[in-house]
């Protein structure tokens, strides 16, 4: 199901083409009025009820942001973000849940979920979300005019203009949080990094305490990019500080 805009107004309030936002919610009321919000500041809202299509359609990867529910039919919210990062599928995810436990809220950042919101909530904050994550892609996506934006250590070689990662010339698929981390290790290599300063420099004030989260992306980006994850040569473990980028010896 799609929903027209009604406005044609961006985030900054001048006149931009649409952009694809993908509601997974089996709430109909929930998932129209989200969508009637979205499309009045210029996105354009497409509603799935279910799991398995919403899984089906956030892998095509033609959206600039998936609205996620966590209790669905078919395929619940969490299955559906892990499969979507171990597929490579990159787009910010912003997760709703019923359920107020912390544990929930760890276990859908920790499987890749860029941010979350705890039902109810009020449109107003959730606007304020999707347009913090939008603006952020935006901001990663401008060119870095006054610093290298080609970072090469031996075989590993990232692109902060183009956000791309090659290793050994081949492309090597990140998610937004995954890049993120990366791209601060490499351009402070041998700089050791508290697992506290991560989370605010990658994810932000209000994911305070979260550490574990830090550790299952640092996982899955060893699992990426290390020739042996289980002895890692780039991101090595600080004992009781945290996590730093060791360049290697044939740094080109």
């Amino acid at each position: 199901m799609t929903m027209q805009t009604k406005q044609q107004n961006d985030l900054s309030g001048t006149s931009t083409p649409q952009r694809r936002v993908l509601i997974v919610e089996d709430d109909a009321n929930i998932a129209e009025l989200v969508a009637l919000h979205l499309g009045d500041i210029g996105l354009h809202p497409e509603i799935v009820t279910d799991g398995q299509t919403g899984f089906e359609q956030a892998q095509t990867g033609e959206f600039a942001l998936i609205i996620l529910d966590v209790m669905l039919p078919g395929m619940d919210g969490m299955e559906i973000c892990r499969k979507l990062r171990m597929a490579g599928i990159s787009t910010p995810i912003l997760m709703l849940t019923a359920k107020a436990e912390e544990a929930d809220k760890v276990i859908g950042l920790e499987l890749g979920a860029d941010d979350y919101l705890t039902k109810p909530f009020s449109i107003r904050e959730l606007l304020a979300r999707v347009k913090a994550i939008l603006r952020r892609v935006e901001m990663e996506q401008t060119p870095h005019e006054a610093e290298e934006h080609v970072l090469k250590f031996g075989p590993l070689l990232l692109d902060l203009e183009k956000r791309d990662v090659r290793l050994n010339g081949r492309a090597v698929q990140l998610t937004v949080r995954e890049f993120d981390l990366l791209a601060l290790f490499m351009q402070y290599p041998g700089r050791a990094f508290r697992r506290e300063e991560l989370l605010n420099r990658v994810w932000g004030y209000q994911f305070s305490g979260y550490d574990h989260t830090v550790n299952s992306h640092i996982n899955r980006l060893r699992a990426k990019i290390e020739p042996d994850p289980a002895h890692p040569r780039y991101i090595q473990t600080v004992w009781g500080i945290g996590y730093r980028f060791n360049p290697p010896e044939d740094v080109q």
